[in-house]
């Protein structure tokens, strides 16, 4: 299963499964439950993933190293400030809570296990490949921040 690491852009993941908890909710719409509670927590936590994702772009930015998933490779640096000291990977954390949004605003019980694949795949065939070859780059410094830093939050 190598041949999947870093292939799928975490992006076209997220549209995979957004798209897909909308199917879900559309064509299983007795499961639905609406409510307007539920879909204002639904918005504030879409808008809160997105705020967090951005926070990590920034950092990125400032250290002016890439953001590209395919290449992890390519970073120039090592990223530990900001949003970071919170979370390993605050861009996919952004991505997970905006599909935990979308699944209040949905409000479909269904729609819970698309998530779960969500960061299932994203574990094994992003951020384990990832933490690889971060590992190998920055030696001792990656290590002693995975050991005092979480993956997600």
């Amino acid at each position: 299963m190598k041949f999947l690491e870093c292939k799928i852009p975490p992006a076209l993941q997220f549209i995979i499964i957004a798209a897909l908890m909308w199917w879900i909710s559309d064509s299983i719409p007795d499961l639905n439950y609406s409510s307007s509670q539920l879909k204002w927590l639904g918005i504030s936590l879409f808008s809160v993933g997105v705020f967090i994702g951005l926070l990590g772009v920034y950092e990125f930015w400032k250290q002016r190293t890439t953001v590209d998933p395919h290449k992890p490779e390519k970073a120039s640096s090592f990223v530990d400030t900001g949003i970071y000291r919170f979370s390993r990977n605050p861009m996919y954390l952004g991505l997970l809570v905006v599909l935990i949004g979308i699944l209040f605003y949905f409000a479909n019980p269904v729609n819970i296990l698309p998530v779960i694949g969500f960061v299932l795949y994203m574990n094994r065939f992003q951020i384990i490949p990832e933490e690889r070859v971060m590992a190998n780059k920055f030696g001792e410094d990656f290590f002693e921040y995975k050991q005092s830093v979480r993956r997600w939050l």
